[in-house]
């Protein structure tokens, strides 16, 4: 009788989510808006990447970052947000650790934030209304694997 590892299936690959030792890329998302963040959460669990915290505004993002670090590997970061936006929190961020991987999310018409994000460091970015693939294959790229999803 075969067993089902005699025939790899040609669709089946690595969830970008994993390092190439098997264990998860752990992701803060920082985001003040609840659906935003469930949103990110979803599709980065969805793919094998763990959620490692989730932060409402750039102050509890930055706070977290200590916190989980070393062992966080991406940060996503909203623009937008009350108390600290997310270009301040990302300087503060770069200051901490300057191999911070950080993606900005941004609403649609914001690029000289973006710009400004990038220079401060800021490895990539999304735009929203969010879409699965962008989001998957910045991440992705940020971490240093082409996402094949």
């Amino acid at each position: 009788m075969k067993t089902k590892q005699d025939f790899p299936s040609i669709n089946e690959r690595e969830p970008d989510g994993l390092k190439p030792d098997g264990t998860p890329f752990r992701v803060l998302v920082v985001d003040d808006s609840m659906f935003v963040a469930k949103q990110i959460s979803q599709i980065l669990t969805s793919e094998g990447y763990e959620v490692a915290a989730t932060a409402g505004d750039g102050e509890e993002g930055v706070e977290k970052y200590k916190e989980l670090f070393p062992n966080i590997d991406l940060v996503t970061m909203d623009i937008t947000m009350p108390k600290m936006d997310g270009i301040t929190a990302l300087e503060h961020i770069m200051n901490f650790d300057k191999n911070a991987k950080v993606v900005m999310i941004s609403a649609l018409g914001k690029q000289d934030l973006v710009k400004k994000s990038l220079l401060l460091g800021a490895k990539n970015y999304i735009v929203k209304p969010l879409d699965r693939k962008k989001v998957l294959e910045r991440i992705a790229q940020v971490l240093g694997k082409t996402s094949t999803a």
